[in-house]
């Protein structure tokens, strides 16, 4: 019974949740660690081997953390391990990217104005792009441009524009966004799984077998740490952005993200320099309004999606078979009389500029496209349309409720 997609859709939710949670923690535990890393203080009463300590209170009690630069004189009793929230997070949005793009690729992944795509080639270059970030990062951090981190750094800005552009060639504006968070966080979470780990594990059995460690382990894992502090702001925001059509469903979306990454190091350096030094540099704040003010900007250039165009555009296969089933014809006039003045290109609600998340209603092909989720969001809830705008009668729900349900029931 199609009602298993209620069950599905809690799933997501349910994913999405503990991504949220472990992404908490992970850039939680992230922020913390940079931040104490340069707020410690040299003391000579230190042990032999410490580079510095920090006195902090909270909760009411006081802590009292000391950093030995490459690792004690001998392994203490015990260790806290800092992996399993990058580890988390990962997974859980690994799962999520595949339950909404992937087995829901025919809506959320692809554009069929922009490539025709196979959705199984759609998945393709979803799976496979994610990890070109990583080789290409990882060699650079390798090379000789280890010597040189601000270079590396501006060629893995260019990396990651590139990559912009090229989703945004292919992928629907929600899910090119969305993927270049997603090529960024895997760049991360590899730092943790492939480098910062291993090379502590290294320390670590060093210290057991009673030999000095090479400082180099440390120093590697450093670099690594504070890369992915740079990145976390952008990856946050990517991980918005679907909620926003301002960011995703615009002629030069690909800019969006490429400055967000700025915007990242700018916000980023503040607050680095603050904990560092006690005061943070106030021209970032300068210069992030003003990266902010050009997004918003380039937000308002249309991504050129024109009724007429959708009007004359050939159905899809998975569209067809919603357009052309029993009872679409009433499902299509309850969305039209309900749901169309503010899913329009050029909506009539109001002040509204833009569709809810650039969700049209209009054609016969819109309304097919969006068939499930008309389905959970005006079918078998009540969340849409919002009562204060349009009261939808339950005659016209049940339209769409026997329209959808005909269709799963071939």
């Amino acid at each position: 019974m199609y009602d298993l997609a209620i069950l599905w859709d809690w799933i997501a939710f349910s994913v999405r949740w503990l991504h949220v949670i472990t992404a908490m923690a992970w850039i939680g535990a992230s922020f913390y660690f940079i931040a104490l890393d340069l707020m410690l203080k040299p003391n000579q009463a230190l042990p032999d081997g410490a580079y510095g300590e920090e006195w902090e209170v909270h909760g009411g009690g006081f802590y009292h953390t000391v950093k030995y630069l490459v690792a004690p004189a001998r392994m203490p009793e015990h260790l806290t391990w800092h992996k399993w929230q990058s580890y988390a997070t990962w997974l859980s949005g690994a799962a999520l990217l595949a339950i909404i793009y992937w087995v829901g690729g025919e809506l959320y992944l692809l554009d069929p104005t922009k490539a025709d795509l196979a959705l199984w080639q759609g998945i393709a270059i979803s799976a496979g792009s994610l990890t070109i970030g990583w080789l290409l990062y990882d060699a650079m951090c390798k090379s000789r441009l280890a010597d040189s981190p601000t270079l590396l750094m501006l060629l893995l800005f260019v990396i990651l524009v590139i990559m912009s552009w090229g989703y945004n060639q292919i992928f629907t504006g929600r899910a090119a966004l969305l993927h270049l968070g997603a090529f960024t966080a895997t760049i991360m979470t590899a730092n943790v799984f492939f480098q910062i780990m291993p090379n502590q594990r290294i320390v670590v059995e060093d210290l057991k077998a009673g030999r000095q460690p090479d400082p180099k382990y440390g120093k590697i894992a450093k670099v690594r740490s504070t890369h992915n502090n740079y990145l976390t702001l952008p990856v946050v925001f990517l991980m918005l952005s679907n909620h926003y059509p301002l960011a995703f469903a615009t002629e030069f979306a690909w800019i969006i993200a490429s400055l967000i990454f700025l915007t990242g190091v700018t916000i980023r350096h503040y607050f680095n320099t603050m904990h560092k030094t006690g005061k943070g540099p106030i021209w970032t704040w300068g210069v992030t309004v003003g990266l902010m003010i050009a997004i918003a900007w380039l937000s308002t250039f249309s991504s050129g999606n024109t009724f007429e165009d959708a009007e004359a555009r050939a159905l899809t296969p998975y569209e067809q078979q919603y357009a052309s089933a029993a009872g679409f014809d009433a499902a299509y006039e309850a969305v039209l009389g309900n749901c169309s003045m503010c899913h329009a290109r050029e909506p009539l609600w109001g002040n509204m500029q833009w569709a809810p998340k650039d969700v049209h209603l209009e054609t016969p092909g819109d309304v097919a496209r969006q068939a499930s989720a008309i389905y959970l969001q005006a079918g078998v809830s009540h969340a849409m349309p919002p009562p204060s705008a349009v009261q939808m009668d339950d005659e016209a729900r049940q339209a769409i409720v026997a329209w959808v349900r005909e269709v799963r029931s071939q």
